[in-house]
């Protein structure tokens, strides 16, 4: 197996010596027993004669491809989600147009599952918005995707939670858009530490009191809704929430710390998945899934306890600048030929924390083909002046 020359927290370069990838052997007719969704990343069109910060260029091929193949591992795409950069580089235009081309690929696609996300972030938040706009730009989203007969995640809302003056604001807002839904939602509790500007959300800085308002508007609208996918990091509060959900609501895990234990879970419960690490661990995802459909949780674990550490590096404080890891991932993979993210988002994480992601990486068994991965980690070090 290939080594590199990688740095280190005390400025020294260090050699390191890769082991083999894993062997993740994807499943015939996957047919898992927990819901499982990867929150999917988009991947950039380098060459696009447009202003990197302000304009979104995709490169629409390699996108589709992307979601092909979580698709063939069985997993189903969570679209236009954050980890598509959703209100950090993909505006609501492009988001759309995302979200058309990924529908029409899954219809032709057997088995493929999807959920799309639906929000508010085309309404830019300011003192002169009011409940009733929300609620409009809510319907005017949901609208669009409705069209192509697509699944909704309804998207936590920056402009209500700059509008709202207390629970009974997001209640209203809620009540009113949930009533319209033509399919059942799952609907999406993102927390303060991928998006500051979501701090308080359902009325509430405390999480537990917050809580409780969730889970009122779950109670009167369980009909409507298939789902909650929480992004707390923190077990606990999801494990106490998934106890209290209406019979028949889901509660989809978020929670790219503690993953492997919530989805397992207990003698009175589960959570499924809808997580932004699973676009960057799918092979390993999809292979332990398949163990635990065959109620192998021991080898369940073993895949996916070597991709913990990987996870909690890859989505470490600053929390929301996660994505910069997941693309880092699929250009070793080959699932992409350069490290350039709409907006210069590649920028947000150093070399080192690259260096160790490599690692953890290697570790995981998650390099499909070391060579590569070195050639690539090699050429990202260039760039930065590190021979």
């Amino acid at each position: 197996m290939p080594s590199i020359t990688l740095p280190t927290a005390d400025r020294r370069m260090q050699s390191y010596a890769l082991g083999a990838p894993g062997r993740f052997t994807p499943p015939v007719n996957p047919s898992f027993n927990r819901v499982a969704f990867a929150a999917a990343h988009v991947v950039a069109d380098p060459l696009a004669d447009v202003d990197p910060w302000l304009t979104p260029a995709i490169d629409w091929e390699r996108t589709i491809a992307f979601r092909r193949h979580l698709w063939k591992l069985g997993l189903g795409v969570a679209e236009s989600m954050d980890t598509a950069q959703r209100g950090m580089g993909l505006d609501w235009a492009a988001s759309l147009e995302l979200i058309r081309r990924s529908l029409a690929a899954a219809k032709a696609t057997p088995g493929a599952k999807i959920a799309c996300g639906a929000g508010t972030d085309h309404l830019t938040p300011g003192p002169d918005v009011t409940l009733d706009r929300i609620i409009a730009a809510y319907e005017e989203q949901i609208e669009a995707v409705e069209q192509y007969d697509g699944r909704i995640i309804l998207m936590a809302s920056r402009a209500l939670a700059a509008a709202a003056k207390g629970p009974d604001d997001y209640i209203k807002v809620y009540d009113r858009v949930l009533r319209q839904v033509k399919q059942p939602v799952i609907i999406h509790w993102l927390g303060e530490m991928f998006d500051p500007a979501l701090d308080g959300y359902w009325g509430h800085k405390d999480h537990w009191k917050a809580m409780d308002v969730a889970l009122d508007v779950l109670g009167a609208h369980a009909a409507k809704i298939d789902g909650i996918k929480i992004s707390l990091l923190d077990k606990d509060k999801e494990i106490a929430m998934r106890r209290r959900l209406p019979k028949d609501v889901r509660m989809y895990t978020g929670d790219d710390f503690n993953y492997a234990e919530l989805i397992d879970g207990d003698g009175e419960g589960y959570s499924d998945a809808l997580l932004g690490i699973f676009d960057a661990i799918a092979p390993a995802a999809s292979a332990a899934l398949d163990r635990l459909a065959r109620q192998d949780r021991a080898g369940f674990h073993a895949i996916l306890a070597p991709t913990v550490p990987l996870s909690r590096h890859v989505f470490k404080a600053p929390t929301r600048f996660y994505k910069t890891g997941v693309v880092f991932l699929a250009y070793l993979n080959g699932h992409q030929d350069h490290f350039t993210m709409i907006g210069g988002q590649q920028s947000t994480r150093s070399l080192l924390h690259l260096a160790e992601l490599f690692r953890l990486a290697d570790q995981a068994g998650l390099l499909s083909d070391p060579d590569r991965a070195v050639a690539r980690m090699n050429a990202v070090m260039t760039t930065h002046g590190v021979h």
